[in-house]
């Protein structure tokens, strides 16, 4: 059998011309059709590149030189960008990322949906793109005798020391470093992977933008947290914004941050913030979306979708804690809100009485149980709201939206590629694909949030 060799070998150099990014922000060039993935090219460019793996399909180089530059390049502000690999595109002016967002939005419902013909918007951006994080997690190390604390260096568990995080609010900053020289001065021990042993893990840190309230957690290793309250008394004196200090306790080998075990050492047990006028309380486990800002727009958009009278009942699958179904119960009869993670919809149920909201309704378990369960039980929507993780929605729920037929379906998706698979089912089952506005909720990164808007056809 003739099998085709590829047209390039490892350490071979040569020009190519870039013509678009992968899902992590690597430049595509083709050599005779066969890709190679470059770091740090631009589509539009043309370079020199240094061939450094070959695999069967596919393989990667290295930029030697640009010999062609595209417009949207800038210098990235960054200090430590090209080590660090929380962001891919700060190389990329913020027009550039928006239209590239939008250019991956329509290939991606095209390619994976067949949806070659939907209106898919400009991506919805932010005036001023940085300093828009609202939760800081920060793994400590040590070195040289002292402690690190930075995110960690592109594929590898090694961290970047670094001060400050341009797409970090500066709150989160600040309360980092302050809290990892209060652990320093104290001698505490980093957690050391390799051994398993030391304290500290993680410093989090979480700012509520509207109230100015600050939250710090120390997630550790150890069941009890070393020189605890000299700590307290000498966070609480850095750091007058602060409403909570907590203790995580992570006994376990694992890159999940967050342990089983959270105690409240001092303050409150929640923190307060806002998204327009709707009030949330946020634990330290919460989940909270980190761009409050466009947050805001993303849901003014799924409550423009869901078009609402004041008659209709939705249902919000994977509600969390009521973030979306808050908004929606403001204009609608009824909102029902359905979420897998028990603590969740105790913050669900809290911040509807927070914001004396009366007429939405929370339940545990997953959608694609719960909620065929609700339709068996008379309960049905007008309109149905899911924004589930990045998986995408389970196929039972799809079948159980498209057997309860609501007039309206509003996605909200952080997952382009899952989002066209579903709208695809959805379509195949009596739904119009209406148009799909794509929002920035994580400027300098590959990442792109979205809301579709889904309408039954005539039957």
């Amino acid at each position: 059998m003739n099998i085709k060799q590829p047209p390039v070998q490892k350490n071979e150099f040569v020009d190519v011309y870039i013509e678009d990014l992968t899902h992590d922000g690597a430049g595509v060039a083709k050599v005779d059709g066969f890709p190679l993935f470059i770091p740090n090219a631009l589509p539009g460019e043309t370079a020199k590149v240094k061939v450094i793996k070959v695999k069967k399909g596919y393989g990667f180089a290295r930029l030697i030189e640009r010999t062609e530059e595209s417009p949207y390049r800038v210098e990235a502000p960054c200090p430590v960008y090209q080590q660090c690999g929380g962001c891919q595109l700060q190389h990329m002016n913020y027009e550039g990322q928006l239209l590239f967002k939008q250019k991956q939005m329509k290939e991606v419902m095209a390619r994976i949906g067949q949806l070659t013909d939907v209106l898919v918007h400009p991506v919805l951006g932010m005036e001023d793109p940085w300093r828009y994080r609202n939760k800081a997690q920060v793994p400590v190390a040590e070195r040289e005798g002292g402690l690190v604390a930075g995110f960690y260096q592109q594929r590898s568990h090694d961290i970047i020391d670094m001060n400050e995080c341009l797409i970090q609010q500066s709150e989160n900053d600040k309360v980092v470093q302050k809290v990892k020289g209060i652990l320093e001065k104290h001698g505490v021990r980093a957690y050391d992977e390799a051994k398993h042993r030391g304290a500290v893990r993680h410093i989090m840190a979480r700012y509520g933008l509207v109230t100015g309230e600050i939250m710090v957690v120390i997630v550790t290793r150890t069941a009890e947290l070393p020189h605890k309250n000299q700590l307290i008394e000498e966070i609480t004196e850095a750091i007058p914004a602060v409403k909570s200090i907590v203790h995580n306790i992570n006994s376990k080998k694992t890159n999940v941050i967050l342990g089983d075990e959270t105690k409240v050492i001092w303050g409150e047990e929640y923190i307060y913030d806002y998204i327009g006028d709707v009030k949330f309380a946020i634990s330290a486990k919460s989940f909270y979306q980190v761009n409050p800002e466009q947050t805001k727009v993303l849901y003014d958009k799924a409550l423009e979708y869901a078009n609402l009278t004041g008659e209709e009942t939705v249902i919000d699958a994977y509600c969390g804690i009521g973030t979306i179904s808050l908004f929606l119960a403001q204009q609608a009869k009824k909102v029902y809100g359905v979420e897998i993670v028990p603590e969740a919809i105790e913050d669900a149920k809290r911040n509807a009485v927070l914001n004396h909201i009366e007429n939405a309704e929370f339940a545990v378990g997953e959608a694609e149980v719960v909620i065929p369960n609700w339709y068996k039980e008379g309960i049905t929507a007008d309109v149905m709201v899911v924004d589930p993780p990045r998986k995408g929605c389970d196929e039972a729920l799809l079948n159980t939206i498209i057997e309860m037929k609501p007039k309206r379906v509003v996605y909200v998706s952080c997952g382009p590629a899952t989002l066209a698979r579903d709208l695809k089912v959805l379509e195949e089952g009596g739904y119009q694909t209406v148009e799909i506005q794509p929002v920035d909720m994580f400027p300098h990164t590959t990442h792109c949030e979205a809301v579709a808007k889904l309408v039954l056809k005539e039957q």
